[in-house]
């Protein structure tokens, strides 16, 4: 059906290069698993992906990308009595046609094929969301969407930041935001900066997909490509960067970038200060220590630091993990501060010995599984020498500290103890009420254990 779709809009059939990056797109290889399979640059796989689903959008009138081509293609099958549509065999899994047209031979080097020119712009926005995890099961967050979703569609905020400690469902969250807003925009991209690329790589590649996306007979095609920052002004988009916390230094206070990972900043304050229809959405444990310097004309960057769900909501993924009979549900939501990895992880360990096991044990007990241990691991490596001193003493303490006496006890500078509260804050490893600080339970005891 790609095929047919293709000829015709194009006058020639599908490629093997195409073709892989289909068939690899049905069995739900990410563009880099595609990329090395077939021994090709990523960007060049990406590009040939964004080709396609131009292609095919604009044949059936709906916005296709490689996260919905399966589902989009059986869609447009059932409503089509097609004369091609008894070469599909076994439609419920969507398996390749019987008969090739062409032997496979991916060892040739793509060749970019001559499109003919299409005078109107599809009607649905370009979309690139093949590094956006699957939604899966979302527990209620309408507050926070409502507040992202007006500072962004309302308030019009160029950057904004989302963070929170480690599983507390940040990513989530933000899948959810991109399902409802994302036919606003014109362009909508999610990347993951898991791998730390460089600036100019991660342009490299925005780039690319950008001006695989302009209509094939822009001037721009025929010219050097842009900075990314001028598609950004010259289109409304909505890009979000996940795990941007890869982009800071393990060891220092949190958001200090890696060495040569400074264009970032740069990037980002021309995202603020520009003019441009806009949004970037930074996902993270940690935001970027200098965009609280950063301001608009009247307020600063907004950053939404996540905390956990609320009882009725945590209530609901005890009762999904089969946690069913607890009596002290609201201790056990507590003592992990709502926090949805948290409690998976640990109703999952309590499930397997039985629900009584809570029952059993001491009302102060803390149980954290070993799963649970390596992400808090994660988070923990990444701090400084004089966090991991004041988080040790604040762990030491059984009530909350006041500053004053943190002054007191310890030899930490005035000045050195403010900046290692604050990262530590940021971080959502301690907690601030009033002017006491204290550390969550669970961070308490893992803490405690790793000593």
């Amino acid at each position: 059906m790609a095929d047919k779709i293709v000829f015709e809009k194009t006058g020639q059939h599908l490629d093997d290069l195409q073709k892989a990056v289909l068939q690899g797109t049905l069995k739900r290889k990410r563009y880099r698993q595609i990329a090395e399979d077939f021994d090709y640059s990523e960007s060049c796989i990406r590009g040939v992906g964004a080709e396609l689903w131009k292609i095919i959008s604009e044949e059936l009138g709906e916005d296709v990308n490689k996260s919905n081509f399966r589902s989009a293609m059986e869609r447009w099958q059932s409503l089509n009595n097609s004369n091609f549509a008894q070469e599909v065999v076994a439609i419920s899994s969507f398996n390749i046609c019987e008969k090739e047209r062409h032997s496979p031979d991916i060892s040739n080097s793509h060749q970019p094929k001559q499109q003919k020119s299409h005078p109107t712009q599809p009607t649905t926005p370009h979309q690139d969301l093949d590094e956006m995890p699957e939604l899966g099961d979302f527990y209620n967050r309408t507050t926070e969407l409502e507040t992202l979703t007006t500072w962004i569609l309302q308030q019009h905020c160029h950057l904004i930041a989302l963070t929170g400690i480690i599983g507390i469902g940040k990513t989530t969250l933000a899948v959810k935001l991109v399902h409802q807003i994302k036919d606003n925009f014109d362009y909508v991209i999610w990347r993951s900066l898991e791998t730390s690329p460089t600036f100019a790589e991660f342009q490299a590649d925005l780039v690319q997909f950008f001006s695989q996306s302009e209509p094939q007979n822009s001037l721009e095609n025929t010219q050097k490509s842009l900075p990314l920052i001028k598609y950004l002004q010259k289109h409304p988009c909505l890009v979000i960067l996940d795990d941007i916390h890869h982009l800071f230094s393990s060891g220092e206070f949190a958001g200090k970038y890696k060495p040569g990972y400074e264009e970032y900043d740069s990037f980002f304050k021309q995202i603020e200060k520009l003019s441009h229809e806009s949004c970037l959405l930074l996902i993270g444990w940690e935001e970027p220590i200098k965009l609280a310097q950063l301001k608009s004309k009247k307020t600063p960057i907004p950053i939404l630091q996540l905390t956990g769900l609320d009882i009725t909501s945590a209530k609901e993924i005890l009762r999904d993990y089969g946690l069913t009979e607890i009596e002290k549900w609201e201790r056990l939501i507590h003592h992990y501060q709502g926090n949805p990895l948290w409690l998976k992880s640990v109703a999952t360990q309590i499930q397997e010995f039985g629900e009584n096991l809570i029952e059993l044990l001491p009302d102060n007990t803390i149980l954290l599984p070993e799963d649970l241990k390596d992400t808090l691991q994660q988070q923990s490596d990444r701090l400084s020498k004089t966090e991991k001193q004041i988080l040790k003493l604040l762990v030491m303490k059984n009530q909350p500290v006041s500053l004053a006496q943190l002054l007191e006890t310890t030899q930490t500078s005035p000045s050195d103890l403010l900046n290692t509260l604050q990262s530590l804050c940021r971080r959502s490893l301690i907690e601030k009420q009033e002017n006491l600080y204290s550390v969550p339970s669970v961070l308490r005891e893992y803490y405690i254990e790793s000593d």
